[in-house]
Formats: structure tokens, C-alpha cells, sequence
């Protein structure tokens, strides 16, 4: 019965084990209106956190004629710092909204990643409407 014990034990640690590996190696992918688009994600504790949120649909709109903006639906640790964003950059305002630039701004955020785009695809996705994203890991 010992051995029974041991054995079912140590097959489910085993398991369990195994679970985690492929949970682990799941990557975060961003769609754009159900377009799926490729980005370089930030290696820091705001994009950690937010893994934890995913599966995630946002509601962007357009402002500023640069950005569109949205509200994550929680607030996450953030680490702010001045500076200048690029076409493509995706950084979190606030600490609760997920922007992303089709242009460039000046201000206070923290980054989460870069979408590999050129500008005009970036204009395509971003520039014309309102968007909607969806962040999942797969």
C-alpha cells in the first residue's frame, strides 16, 4: 500500500512538473481587430503583471491623432520615466491604460513593448477608427 502511495505521489509531482513547463513557454500575443501583429515584449514587472490579466480584450480610441488608448480594467505596477515614444511603442499609462502609437509623444510612461510594423502599417491598423485588442498567451 507504501509503495502504491509513493509511487502515485511521485507521479503527480511529475505531472504537475510538466504542466508548468508548457504554461511557461506559452507566449503573449497581441491582435488588432483580430489581426495579429508582432511585438518585441518588455522583460520587467509590468508586462509580468499583466500576463497575469491575460486572456484581455481593451477598447482603444483614437487621441491625439498619434495614439490610441484604453483602459486595462485594473491598475499595474508601473515605473514611469519622461520620454519620447516611437510609431510602434506600446506603454502603459497611468498605471491602468494600455496605449499604442502610430506617432510619437513625449511624457511620463512605462514601457511594455514594440510592435514590429512599419509606419504606414501601424497608420492602416491605428490611424483610420477606434480599434480593439485582444492580449493572450498561446
Amino acid at each position: 500500500m507504501m509503495i502504491l502511495l509513493l509511487i502515485m505521489l511521485f507521479t503527480g509531482c511529475k505531472t504537475s512538473t510538466i504542466n508548468n513547463n508548457v504554461e511557461g513557454n506559452k507566449e503573449m500575443k497581441l491582435y488588432i481587430d483580430n489581426e495579429y501583429v508582432e511585438v518585441n515584449w518588455e522583460n520587467n514587472s509590468s508586462v509580468e503583471e499583466l500576463k497575469t490579466l491575460l486572456p484581455i480584450e481593451i477598447s482603444l480610441s483614437k487621441y491625439g491623432g498619434f495614439e490610441q488608448v484604453g483602459p486595462i480594467g485594473k491598475r499595474i505596477t508601473s515605473s514611469d520615466k519622461n520620454m519620447t515614444t516611437k510609431p510602434g511603442d506600446i506603454v502603459l499609462y497611468n498605471s491602468s491604460n494600455m496605449v499604442l502609437f502610430y506617432g510619437s509623444n513625449n511624457w511620463s510612461y512605462t514601457k511594455l513593448g514594440h510592435m514590429n510594423l512599419t509606419n504606414s502599417e501601424l497608420n492602416e491598423l491605428l490611424g483610420n477608427k477606434d480599434v480593439t485588442i485582444k492580449i493572450i498567451l498561446e
